[in-house]
């Protein structure tokens, strides 16, 4: 009879789980609420195998795991949780995992998977690791997730393709593995490119040459977006992210791709945008605080430099020399929220969206009621969270548009950015009530938006 430690911090589903296995797989069952009470149970006890949540308390899943490997312990393991993440997958991967487990909502397809998951782990750990296991626990990994994702191996050739690649691109699994020479990125290119995962090990000049723009990038990880122009079709904006994978000995075995067509919620304005960072001089204009610059401000120096980076940026599109001007206002006077908010526009044209965020910020800051500057600020929020995958952005931009679309019920492009914060925070039925209030504004030609005359100003 087959010894089995399982932990979960859930006592209702630890003990489904251990009846289940000791019924159903005739085995013998100890069960853990924590890590720690776990570490406990081993210092008198093993085990053939261990089945452990991944979101544990205070020691994850793969915390314990690393751990464990640490000391030389080889027990089969493993990880069960309800969230695909797809770093869980590839450090169960890396530290040796023998599967990886997702929480379903048909609790006896799933336990039932536990039991056949257990004695396959444990024959194989008695015959020695069979060959293939990585790649099918990454493939295992990788379509729990709902998003796009692949494997290369260090030949560039697909080993894993999931289930939300096979739906993006129309190609299923059997007919792109083993494929390599960039065929994989056919699909969404139109052509033979480099992907992101085949720049992984790239410096920053090599990347960007490929037309990639560069948010996040440490060791072994680089997340990017690029725009794909395929020979028929529209542009689209793709969000990437590849990984390095390592087996449990720390050998390089292949790299994690993970890609979303962010063009609908990023809006068609930003398929124009230019990607460069480009330098900007910084002004000397003295602060407004000096008899100097108090002069200036009173002389209406700043609204005088502010109309030329106005016309700099407005009728030229010469950002960077825009910024300069605007520089020289802000320094002369700070209080011109709408100076904040226009050297924002020359940023977040030249592709720098963090320094875009937070003049935007600063103009909503000075003028909290400004419809204008409101819906900026939200926007290069939503933005730059979509971008960087980051949750409290697309919240906080939410929360700034509910504001806007208070000032001004009318706005229907507010009650759009709303719809796409609501779709990508999960609310389904809120974003499509969003999306039906902004074609209903449109519609019936009620939108309205504050805008400035541009031209006057100039």
């Amino acid at each position: 009879m087959l010894s089995v430690l399982v932990v979960d911090d859930q006592k209702p589903l630890l003990e489904v789980i251990g009846l289940f296995l000791e019924r159903f797989g005739n085995m013998n069952v100890k069960t853990a609420l924590s890590a720690k009470e776990a570490l406990n149970l081993l210092e008198n006890n093993t085990f053939d195998a261990m089945v452990i949540d991944y979101d544990l308390p205070e020691i994850n899943g793969i915390e314990f795991l690393k751990m464990l490997r640490a000391k030389g312990d080889t027990t089969p393991f493993i990880i069960f949780t309800g969230v695909g993440r797809e770093y869980a997958a590839i450090e169960a991967l890396n530290n040796g995992a023998d599967f990886f487990l997702k929480k379903g909502d048909d609790a006896q397809s799933q336990l039932l998977e536990m039991v056949h998951m257990i004695r396959q782990a444990v024959d194989r750990r008695n015959i020695g690791r069979g060959p293939g296991t990585s790649q099918k626990l990454l493939s295992d990994a990788l379509n729990f997730f709902h998003q796009a994702a692949f494997v290369i191996d260090r030949e560039g050739k697909v080993i894993v393709w999931n289930k939300g690649m096979a739906a993006m691109t129309g190609i299923d699994e059997e007919k792109i593995l083993g494929k390599g020479d960039w065929e994989y990125s056919i699909p969404l290119f139109g052509h033979r490119v480099p992907m992101l995962s085949d720049l992984i090990f790239q410096d920053d000049a090599t990347i960007q040459q490929n037309n990639y723009t560069i948010l996040e990038k440490e060791k072994g990880t680089i997340v990017a977006w690029i725009k794909a122009t395929p020979e028929e079709g529209h542009p689209k904006i793709l969000w990437m992210k590849s990984t390095a994978l390592y087996d449990s000995k720390g050998m390089f075995i292949g790299v994690m791709g993970k890609v979303k067509d962010i063009t609908e919620e990023m809006g068609a304005e930003f398929l124009t945008r230019s990607s460069q960072a480009i330098p900007v001089a910084e002004s000397g204009a003295a602060p407004a605080s000096s008899p100097v610059g108090m002069f200036d401000k009173i002389m209406g120096k700043a609204k005088t430099s502010y109309r030329e980076g106005l016309r700099l940026s407005y009728r030229e599109g010469k950002y960077a020399e825009a910024i300069a001007q605007f520089n020289q206002a802000i320094e002369i006077d700070p209080s011109l929220a709408y100076v904040w908010h226009d050297r924002g526009v020359c940023y977040r044209e030249l592709g720098l969206d963090t320094e875009a965020l937070k003049n935007f910020e600063q103009a909503a800051r000075v003028a909290p009621d400004d419809e204008e500057f409101l819906f900026s600020h939200a926007e290069m929020l939503r933005i730059v969270g979509i971008l960087h995958q980051r949750r409290d952005f697309i919240e906080n931009a939410a929360q700034i548009l509910n504001r806007v679309v208070e000032i001004n019920p009318n706005h229907a492009d507010a009650w759009n950015s709303l719809g796409t914060c609501a779709k990508e925070l999960g609310k389904e039925k809120l974003s499509r009530q969003y999306y039906e209030k902004s074609r209903e504004l449109i519609r019936t030609g009620n939108n309205r938006k504050k805008t400035r005359d541009f031209d006057s100003l100039v």
